[in-house]
């Protein structure tokens, strides 16, 4: 089996995997826990400081440490974690099978379940861009960069790429027909369907959380609005019919309401429509103006967005019910991890400003980037 197969096989199992029921997050402080790490392989303390920081601990010494995480690693990885401060062992667990590196991202989650409550990110994938001269394809990887494998071969200019929940396929706008066009794509053996053609351009897929409904920006009418399909293109639904345009929609996770970017007010602000159709309604962002690329949590509780200012890009988030928006990086097109803490986002380096992805502990404002293939990565996607 090559390595592409062993990929897709392994996302299979992932997929099916995350399907399970997942811890409710209530743990939204700002507050760093600091944690110490002693004992470990050169290999596993690189994993383990890498997901523990971008879930909201501080690496510091034993002596300043809250938690101790204690281990070695003999054939198996074993960890000991005990609260510093309160004196007592909060679990003593041993890991075998797989790499290295995956019984590390094991005792990382349990880490942070048993401190925080909430789930961790092991066996998450990210699905983005890599432009790369004229052309761009899709690519996946884990979701800290690693194992990063190809999955497109359009040979032409692809965009927005998007997991469609709780399978194994994803969805994507391609040029490779002459026509910005909708396709999807089956991971398990690679194939793709245009499954959006009209004339014009068909961009922006976004399934809705359980994956039965598929949102788009089609502008076969005219200007460019927000449409509604089943999960394979068919029984189109009309929500907006502006001269203005529209574009970049993302689901609540009922599938009850979309939130999508409208210039009805001149430039790009945040509006939520019905899925059942109704009118377009501004989502308050306070003093925050020109927002784009909105992704709702998976808990429902906030949208992030990118703010444009000028030539530079900032990440921000609101409540879902609207408020004053907070700035919280700089960077752009977000996306939530599964568990409604930590986002992935695209930040510009260099003279020439390429991309690449990293990740962001929201609360804590911890930054990490991710590992990265060569060309200019951007617009990634989180399985979820």
């Amino acid at each position: 089996m090559n390595f592409r197969l062993k990929f897709f096989a392994s996302l299979a199992l992932i997929l099916s995997l995350q399907a399970a029921p997942q811890v409710n997050v209530t743990d939204t402080t700002s507050r760093s826990i600091p944690i110490s790490l002693t004992g470990f392989s050169d290999e596993t303390r690189k994993v383990l400081e890498f997901d523990l920081f971008v879930a909201g601990f501080d690496l510091v010494d034993a002596s300043q440490a809250q938690y101790d995480l204690n281990g070695r690693v003999e054939g198996k990885t074993e960890g000991t974690l005990s609260d510093t401060a309160n004196k007592t062992s909060l679990f003593n667990r041993a890991y075998s099978g797989g790499t290295t590196r995956t019984q590390a991202h094991a005792l990382a989650d349990d880490v942070v379940q048993a401190i925080t409550g909430r789930k961790g990110l092991r066996g998450t994938k990210i699905i983005f861009k890599v432009q790369r001269a004229r052309t761009s394809e899709i690519y996946a990887s884990d979701y800290d960069g690693s194992n990063p494998v190809q999955l497109t071969t359009d040979n032409n200019i692809v965009a927005a790429p998007a997991w469609k929940s709780g399978s194994r396929s994803i969805y994507y706008t391609s040029y490779r027909a002459g026509n910005a066009d909708i396709y999807q794509q089956d991971l398990n053996i690679g194939s793709h369907t245009a499954i959006v053609r009209f004339s014009g351009s068909n961009i922006s897929p976004s399934p809705s959380a359980d994956g039965s409904k598929l949102a788009m920006i089609l502008s076969k009418s005219g200007s460019p609005d927000l449409w509604i399909s089943d999960s394979g293109g068919g029984n189109l639904k009309r929500l907006t019919s502006t001269p203005a345009d529209e574009s970049s929609p993302c689901w609540s996770p009922d599938g009850a309401t979309l939130c999508v970017v409208s210039r009805e007010s001149g430039y790009p602000l945040l509006y939520t429509i019905p899925a059942s159709g109704g009118t377009l309604r501004k989502l308050t962002t306070g003093n925050v103006r020109n927002t784009t690329e909105p992704d709702w949590s998976p808990d429902g509780k906030w949208i992030a967005f990118t703010r444009q200012r000028g030539e530079s890009f900032d990440i921000c988030i609101v409540s879902a019910t609207g408020g004053d928006a907070k700035v919280i990086t700089e960077g752009e097109d977000p996306s939530w991890s599964p568990n409604s803490r930590t986002l992935i986002f695209t930040r510009r380096t260099g003279k020439y400003g390429s991309k690449h992805l990293s990740l962001l502990d929201w609360p804590t404002g911890h930054v990490k980037d991710s590992s990265r293939v060569d060309g200019s990565s951007s617009q990634p996607s989180w399985s979820r």
